[in-house]
């Protein structure tokens, strides 16, 4: 401790790389984690049962009118496929909402009452609108909050009237707008009954098909069933797709880890380097004390005490390097998942991992060093200088 306090700067220079490596480590691998458990959150808030399909074009054909999904095809499946729990046909335009104050460009999402189930909306005032409504085409919708707030300002836009493409609808319902990783644009959100959405668009057209199985472990089967429903109903083989939201996350969970080990490995090249950086600063020790070692020799020291001694030297550089970077890590990828909105998972297993790595990286390049040290002849080791 003497001598690396002797040598104050040049400890800490030695350290830093140390310092880097682990604190890169945690970095990486603590963001690495919240970004899998937010993955995680996400689909326990949209539905872990839930899948879509949707037809699609083949080589350069596009979609003939007879091989369209239709809302007799949302029964058909609803009515056939017993793992089924719920579907909800929709389809998707952009339209102009206005009051007599607000104009606003908007998703026009035409759908059914099965969508408030299956993509588990969160309602913050009001209602979603009824079987009822959708099979009777009522001029009604449901609005997200920043659309209220645009539109309707501080009033309790439940009960008020919007314009949609010329039309009134009376607001029933406010969606939250909730943050998250699957929120892809600012643009304002609107649900309409899909009878009613077909009129004012004046399109038969249905986008896909948003399905709730029964229970997660019948997704895989509910799918297939449906896909074989639709070809059967359709009479052709290769028009329709379907994907399930735990392939989506579990691809890019994957995809994330993989992200994840990669960097983490770039960062633990630092910790190397900042080991070769401990290996050069002690032979340059041992070089400087010279004559201290040859002192000691003298004085009875064995050759195990002076690789000892520098070898201890090298570990506790190694260990306090690694100490700091495990407090810049753990700060640092606290302060990163609250900028980026993850959760913050300070698992010690990164922590543990990157620590005993920087101490068997002062005893890995602490022993040449000291071996080195240990190896000095005494009578030329007095003689030195």
């Amino acid at each position: 401790m003497g001598s690396i306090w002797a040598n104050k700067l040049r400890s800490g220079l030695t350290m830093l790389g140390i310092i880097i490596g682990v604190a890169a480590v945690i970095l990486v691998v603590s963001i690495g984690q919240g970004g899998r458990e937010q993955l995680l959150k996400e689909l326990e808030k949209i539905g872990s049962n839930l899948f879509v399909v949707y037809a699609m074009s083949v080589s350069d054909e596009t979609i003939g009118p007879d091989e369209r999904i239709t809302l007799d095809d949302a029964q058909a499946i609803l009515d056939q496929v017993p793992t089924v729990k719920a579907v909800a046909p929709s389809a998707y335009e952009y339209a102009e909402a206005e009051t007599h104050k607000e104009k606003k460009q908007v998703l026009v999402i035409g759908t059914t009452a099965d969508y408030a189930e299956v993509r588990n909306v969160p309602l913050g005032q009001g209602h979603f609108f009824s079987d009822l409504d959708s099979r009777s085409a009522r001029r009604v919708v449901v609005i997200d909050e920043r659309l209220a707030e645009d539109l309707f300002g501080r009033t309790n836009p439940i009960g008020q009237k919007m314009m949609l493409k010329k039309v009134p609808l009376l607001v029933v319902g406010v969606v939250k707008n909730e943050e998250g990783m699957f929120v892809g644009s600012n643009r304002s959100q609107v649900f309409i009954p899909i009878s009613l959405w077909q009129n004012l668009f004046n399109s038969a057209r249905v986008d896909q098909l948003e399905i709730s199985a029964v229970s997660k472990d019948q997704v895989k089967e509910s799918m297939d069933k449906t896909l074989k429903l639709l070809h059967r109903r359709h009479k052709n083989t290769d028009r329709y797709r379907a994907f399930s939201l735990e392939q989506e996350m579990e691809a890019a969970n994957q995809a994330m880890g993989i992200m994840t080990t990669i960097i983490g490995a770039i960062a633990g090249i630092s910790l190397v380097v900042g080991g070769i950086g401990v290996m050069n600063i002690m032979l340059v020790s041992v070089t400087e004390r010279t004559r201290e070692i040859g002192v000691r020799m003298a004085l009875g020291a064995r050759r195990k005490d002076v690789l000892t001694q520098f070898l201890i030297e090298a570990v506790v550089i190694s260990m306090v390097g690694g100490i700091i970077g495990m407090i810049l890590g753990l700060g640092g990828s606290t302060l990163l998942a609250l900028a980026l909105k993850l959760p913050p998972m300070l698992s010690w297993s990164p922590v543990l991992l990157a620590f005993t790595f920087s101490a068997a990286i002062g005893i890995f390049f602490g022993i040449y060093p000291a071996n080195k040290a240990a190896k000095l002849d005494p009578i030329e080791a007095l003689r030195y200088e």
